[in-house]
């Protein structure tokens, strides 16, 4: 089960944001939402959120059909909420009623949660979700294959991309702002290990949809990307 508790925005139109990871997709995507009365859903939480059950409950080795089947079964009964909890009413996800935010952006379920997301009948239990709240539109989504395969035919979609050295320097960042410990070189290691993996996945790989416009934040502040965002919009609806 999934329970987004956001307000639904005004305009019936649907924005995908995918790219690599670390770009800030999430943050950028949360803030389009606040900006055009959008509702946000954080699709890669809830992988994250799936690869942390899967941790709890032991079965990492989700190339045994008898941990993938044990997996399936606690997901029919799971219950993954975005509550508006976080600073400036933010989503945060829950699990069963337990804030997870914090555990799901751990280095052990990022090492871990781009094999989960490779793994066919993962994707489509994630996807099938996002389909039937993204029916209602007013959204914002941001993933490895919302503009590829979830929403084909989204309103806009965007690529987000940057150097894998600058995006292991923003999360070693974010990690030590938290109080944290980490290792720039193994997180770097990290970053380069799930472009591949979602880059050559199977099922859905990572790839930037024909119609979907780059944006490469490397060297681009939170206010550059809004004032680009802000334009594309513009040229798009005349609308700020």
């Amino acid at each position: 089960m999934f329970v987004v508790c956001t307000k639904m925005g005004k305009r019936d139109i649907i924005i995908a944001i995918d790219g690599h990871s670390s770009t800030g997709k999430s943050t950028f995507a949360r803030a389009i939402s606040i900006r055009y009365g959008l509702t946000y859903v954080d699709t890669g939480a809830l992988y994250r959120g799936v690869t942390l059950l899967s941790q709890r409950e032991k079965l990492n080795d989700l190339k045994d059909n008898k941990n993938l089947t044990k997996l399936q079964e606690l997901l029919e009964k799971a219950v993954f909420e975005f509550l508006p909890t976080g600073p400036n009413g933010y989503g945060q996800l829950y699990l069963n009623g337990e804030n997870i935010e914090e555990e799901i952006r751990s280095i052990e379920v990022a090492q871990m949660v781009s094999k989960v997301a490779s793994i066919p009948i993962i994707r489509e239990f994630v996807d099938s979700l996002l389909k039937k709240y993204g029916a209602k539109r007013g959204v914002v989504m941001d993933g490895r294959d919302i503009g590829t395969v979830v929403f084909p035919n989204a309103n806009l979609k965007i690529f987000m991309t940057a150097k894998p050295e600058i995006r292991a320097q923003r999360r070693f960042n974010e990690i030590i702002a938290k109080g944290g410990s980490a290792n720039y070189q193994e997180i770097l290691k990290n970053v380069q290990e799930r472009d591949y993996l979602d880059e050559n996945r199977e099922s859905a790989p990572l790839k930037r949809a024909p119609d979907a416009i780059l944006l490469d934040n490397s060297y681009m502040t939170q206010k550059d990307q809004m004032r680009w965002i802000e334009k594309i919009v513009m040229e798009r609806w005349g609308s700020k």
